[in-house]
């Protein structure tokens, strides 16, 4: 660990690559022997959040479009940051005491490596290596802090920089998006039961359990599901707002049955499998579209637990169009969400005689009450899912007879 090296397989959210001065304390290893941190995600309950920081939280509550400023305006930088860009009489230098040259350039002062005087008057310095240090999780902030701030922080252990198969491991923008977009749409999860299908962290679960009554936060691999586990009890206070139940469970998109061995971590139960069914009306999902493969396995997962779901319900999609530069096309392409795309097309063209899909973008207009930079390429869709006329007139012809 003395020096950190970025490997060409290497992933780095840009959550994190672009939040510099956000503090994430490194707090243990994980099973795979990953370093995790542990960052803290403020949410901006009210319009005075935006200007005074040091203004007392008045709790979730609803929030019109006309408080904050509109998608795609970066927004999410702070009222500090943008002061740095105004133009001031003095100048960032003067204001830091910058010491500079005489042609403007950064002065440096460096001390002389002990190893290049063979004659030392005093001994080398003892080489310094990082350590992990251990700390409470109640001692992450003060005790006046942390009251005054628990129910507008949320805290999440996550990684940083892993291997393509452990992103869910990081923190993404798109999983903050679908956040805000949980937040403005509370009417939908009020008192409800809730699936997150590839949770990774946990962070839209743990937002949904502000208003829903359940919450089944899934994903796969046992590592993941109990960093997942443990940032859901960092937060919590915020699902005891609103009385809701996070629970973490295993579900993987390349099995079509729930795994219900009680051997098995995060596995379910049959009462656990009863609820989901019976009573589940929102699926969601953040940021889990980066492989066809995996995206075709959502997609059929998808659709294999709507029809047996006894509701119609709503999923919410969350993807980020980003854009890489490929030797087989020899251009800039977004092949990952073209296939997206593609998927969301065949969805809405499925006609099984039971269930219709009903797919429509979502206006990126709601506030953000979360900060990061809301970017043009961040998309939501909606799919709703509704029994088609000749099941719906079944269900009235079997009522008349009974």
């Amino acid at each position: 660990m003395d020096e950190i090296t970025f490997k060409s397989d290497t992933v780095l959210s840009d959550v994190h690559l672009y939040t510099p001065n956000q503090r994430h304390l490194m707090v243990r290893l994980n099973g795979m022997g990953q370093p995790v941190f542990l960052s803290q995600f403020k949410l901006l309950w009210n319009q005075d959040s935006w200007t005074h920081s040091g203004a007392e939280d008045s709790g979730p509550r609803d929030v019109s479009a006309q408080e904050t400023s509109p998608a795609g305006s970066e927004s999410g930088h702070s009222h500090e940051d943008l002061s740095l860009q105004a133009g001031d009489d003095i100048t960032i230098q003067e204001r830091l005491n910058v010491p500079l040259d005489e042609d403007g350039d950064l002065d440096v002062v460096r001390r002389p490596r002990a190893a290049s005087d063979p004659n030392p008057a005093e001994p080398a310095r003892d080489k310094v290596h990082p350590m992990i240090l251990a700390q409470e999780e109640d001692d992450l902030l003060g005790d006046e802090e942390q009251e005054s701030s628990s129910h507008s922080i949320i805290k999440i252990e996550h990684t940083m920089a892993t291997p393509l198969e452990d992103v869910g491991k990081q923190v993404w923008r798109g999983a903050l998006f679908l956040a805000d977009y949980i937040l403005f749409r509370r009417d939908l999860f009020q008192g409800c039961t809730v699936l997150e299908l590839g949770a990774g962290t946990g962070l839209a679960s743990i937002v949904a359990a502000t208003m829903a009554h359940t919450v089944y936060c899934t994903d796969v691999g046992t590592d993941l599901l109990a960093m997942c586990q443990r940032n859901v009890a960092l937060n919590s206070h915020l699902a005891a707002t609103g009385d809701g139940v996070i629970k973490v469970k295993e579900l993987d998109w390349l099995k079509d049955d729930l795994c219900t061995d009680p051997k098995v971590p995060f596995s379910w139960s049959e009462e656990d499998i009863s609820d989901l069914y019976d009573h589940t009306t929102v699926v969601f999902a953040a940021e889990v579209f980066y492989d066809d493969d995996l995206t075709d396995a959502l997609f059929n997962t998808l659709s294999r637990l709507v029809h047996r779901l006894k509701n119609a319900c709503t999923a919410i999609l969350s993807v980020e169009k980003r854009f890489n530069f490929t030797l087989r096309h020899l251009d800039v392409t977004c092949e990952a969400y073209d296939h997206f795309r593609a998927s969301l097309d065949s969805l809405e063209k499925l006609a099984d005689g039971r269930l219709r899909f009903l797919v429509e973008p979502v206006e990126a207009s709601f506030p953000q009450l979360l900060i990061y930079e809301r970017i043009r390429q961040l998309e939501l869709w909606k799919i709703r899912v509704e029994p088609t006329a000749s099941v719906t007139s079944d269900r009235s012809n079997l009522l008349t007879v009974i």
